[in-house]
């Protein structure tokens, strides 16, 4: 019987341990200790990145060309996140599109890079984003130094706010892809103006404050 009650309470303590190491895990992903901080991008280093046409005849050019006489609004997000992750990509990617009639009436277009075209996923996306798509393979719009956040980060409270957030929009995810690696959001002047906004994702769903663009899209001066 001594054996017995020995045995409930070694039990009892080692799933008070789980637990507690279950509750210290969770509040460890919801600090910013395991965020890689974002670096600020080279102009240089957009403007020679080699991007590809998702539509048509395919061609390949240089990044340069999508600001260098009018400024440009780029979005750059991985299209195979899956499920609720996926549908965070699509609000964002629409909310976004929300601001192509300021955007044209500054003479700004809008684009997005990827990094991947693989199956209908880029298809699934265009139906949210108003704007060309290219694809990035070398990921030279995903930042200086590349950026992942693992699966634990389905763990953090911000990413559930806003899963949560575009749900009860209305937006349904598939059931694909890895999509870890985090994107980001950039405004460029034409020619030598340089980046004069540059959001770098730092968890799934962190988007852009749509005003603080348009206040970077209202300082674009277009080349001569």
């Amino acid at each position: 019987v001594v054996l017995l009650l020995d045995m409930d309470g070694v039990g009892l303590i080692v799933w008070s341990l789980a637990v507690c190491v279950v509750i210290v895990c969770v509040l460890l992903v919801n600090t910013d200790l395991f965020l890689t901080k974002p670096q600020q991008s080279a102009l240089d280093t957009l403007a020679s990145a080699d991007l590809r046409t998702t539509t048509g005849e395919e061609r390949s050019f240089k990044a340069l060309t999508l600001w260098e006489d009018t400024g440009a609004v780029i979005m750059a997000r991985c299209v195979n996140f899956c499920g609720f992750i996926f549908c965070a990509l699509c609000f964002e990617a629409s909310e976004l599109s929300s601001l192509r009639p300021q955007l044209d009436a500054f003479g700004v277009p809008l684009y997005a890079v990827v990094k991947e075209n693989i199956g209908t996923e880029i298809q699934n996306f265009r139906a949210y984003f108003n704007g060309e798509i290219f694809l990035d393979e070398k990921k030279c719009f995903y930042g200086c130094k590349q950026r992942k956040m693992s699966r634990l980060g389905l763990l953090r409270v911000g990413v559930w706010q806003n899963i949560l957030r575009v749900w009860t929009q209305g937006y349904v995810g598939n059931k694909r892809g890895e999509g870890f690696i985090l994107g980001g959001l950039y405004v460029i002047g034409p020619g030598c103006q340089g980046i004069l906004k540059e959001h770098q994702e730092m968890e799934f769903g962190d988007k852009a404050d749509l005003r603080s663009v348009l206040e970077a899209v209202r300082k674009v001066e277009k080349a001569e």
